[in-house]
């Protein structure tokens, strides 16, 4: 029943923070998650209402489905190509990182050298999905995104491993390097061989389902849910790397949707729409867990010197990475000045940053090394995610604004209904056909107000319903209005590059909206 609540309340908060993000276009989604956990820490009644965090739950529930949603962004073959820079990032660099900015926090923060290494192990994993919170908007360099991308799916297992060799030093008092790489191995290339194989098995079992009479879109959807879910229990049980086995398992899904748009496009469709909503659900979540998470460690601690020293070592962290990332991408990837700036800036900290901090315990480190840690770790993630907000908005060159997008949009969509409404008043129709027909086609323009919208709904629930006759010469009309639409935007989306996103967008709609004019006909 606790967590059930707790589910619930972020769930709203999650929704609630998104909608605000909606109306504050400007503002990252993120932010306004983080101060809304933050007002639910403040406010007893709402804090109470979330249990105490397991680390545990937070992986397999939230990061591991996001990963795994991540990974079908990415093809196969990308990774393959890009092998090797692949393992420069997320072993040669993660090391390289762990070592000046554990060294750095022991000499400059006076932490002892075990304890610095924990943060430094953390604080290795990026966030593709904050950083596009962060770049939205504005043109990033391709081959820097290429490479954030390919990071950021496979890094994670890098911290997770070092955070355990470096909890084992804080708890023995030496480095045990052979367990270390020899956990490495196996964790990861573990890790992968297990999700090859299941995911496979998954796959060619959903293949075979969609060729059979036995198909249901709705058993395909829940195993595509559980996917992630099962792997990585699986995966952890066997103790190889769960990150590792959702993210190649995702590589693989991507593959099978490419081949499969048109055997079974509805799937391939709401798969999509599923990763959009529980990637945006699942990431507001994981900042309103963080604003929650450092009122609860900083409550009464805000003027003592705890509060000092957790910022200074998350300014340390913060640093030390920017200049690793920095001289990497200068001299290893050979990016000019500008891309390496980028690059450096673009390692943005969330979701596993956070739950790699929250799997340690209290009584392992002691309350106040425990709070050192989460607390630096939360000033890291908002340094990664508020620096390069603020430079990236003078080094990148910058795509559309929404607020212009949807000004030029706006006058698209009514000449495009406007062409549709001109087709339907030259068809013969009933009178009663035409009306319904004109008032949906004024919805999709966006004009009509709510109080008509209700007054139309309430004068329509004592209608009869329309004949076949009239049924059939509806649908008639409103593909003859749609077919006009679409040829417009093929038209218009010539015309105008710069508004191509959104009027594929708009297209998009219009198939949609013709999906379901078709749909009672295969009731």
């Amino acid at each position: 029943m606790e967590l059930m609540i707790s589910t619930f309340t972020l769930a709203i908060a999650a929704a609630i923070s998104i909608i605000i993000a909606q109306a504050i276009d400007k503002v990252s989604v993120n932010y306004i998650s983080m101060i809304i956990g933050i007002i639910i820490g403040l406010i007893p009644f709402l804090n109470q209402q979330i249990a105490s965090f397991d680390s545990e739950i937070f992986m397999e529930l939230i990061v591991a489905p996001l990963l795994f949603f991540e990974g079908q962004k990415t093809r196969i073959h990308n990774v393959g190509r890009r092998i090797k820079e692949i393992i420069g990032l997320t072993i040669i660099m993660v090391l390289l990182a762990l070592i000046v900015s554990g060294f750095s926090i022991h000499l400059l923060a006076d932490v002892s050298l075990p304890l610095a290494f924990i943060i430094g192990s953390i604080s290795t994993p990026t966030d593709a999905t904050a950083s596009e919170a962060v770049t939205n908007g504005l043109r990033m360099p391709r081959r820097v995104t290429s490479a954030l991308k390919a990071e950021s799916l496979f890094n994670d297992a890098s911290g997770i491993i070092l955070l355990n060799m470096s909890l084992l030093w804080f708890a023995n008092g030496y480095i045990n390097y052979g367990q270390t790489i020899q956990d490495f191995c196996i964790s990861s290339i573990g890790g992968a061989i297990l999700s090859f194989a299941v995911a496979w098995v998954i796959i060619i079992f959903r293949q075979t389902l969609v060729r059979s009479r036995f198909n249901s879109l709705n058993a395909q959807n829940l195993i595509y849910i559980l996917t992630p879910l099962a792997l990585y229990a699986l995966a952890e049980h066997l103790h190889v790397s769960g990150i590792i086995a959702v993210v190649v398992a995702g590589l693989l899904h991507n593959a099978e949707s490419q081949q499969s748009l048109l055997l079974n496009s509805r799937q391939v469709h709401m798969s999509q729409d599923l990763q959009n909503l529980i990637s945006d659900i699942f990431n507001s979540m994981v900042f309103i867990i963080l604003g929650l998470m450092m009122v609860r460690i900083s409550r009464n601690k805000l003027f003592n010197g705890d509060l000092a020293k957790w910022i200074i070592v998350g300014i340390i962290v913060y640093l030390a990475n920017l200049l690793v990332r920095y001289l990497y991408g200068r001299l290893i990837i050979r990016y000019d000045r500008r891309e390496s700036i980028v690059f450096s800036l673009g390692g943005i900290h969330g979701a596993v940053t956070l739950a790699l901090a929250l799997t340690i315990s209290v009584d392992f480190l002691g309350s106040q090394s425990y709070n050192l840690v989460i607390m630096s770790e939360a000033v890291l993630i908002i340094l990664s995610m508020l620096v390069p907000t603020i430079v990236f908005q003078f080094i990148l060159p910058h795509n559309v604004s929404d607020e212009e997008a949807h000004i030029v949009m706006d006058k698209i969509r009514s000449e495009m209904v406007k062409r549709a409404l001109v087709a339907v008043h030259k068809m013969y129709l009933p009178q009663r056909v035409k009306r319904h027909v004109i008032y949906t086609l004024l919805n999709q323009k966006r004009v009509v107000k709510t109080r008509e919208y209700i007054r139309v709904l309430l004068k329509t629930i004592d209608q009869p319903n329309l004949s076949k006759s009239e049924q059939y010469l509806q649908r008639l009309a409103f593909f003859r209005a749609f077919a006009i639409e679409r040829e417009y935007l093929e038209m218009i989306g010539q015309k105008e590059g710069k508004y191509r996103t959104y009027i594929l967008n708009l297209y998009n709609d219009v198939l949609l909206a013709e999906s379901l004019i078709i749909e009672p006909e295969d009731e």
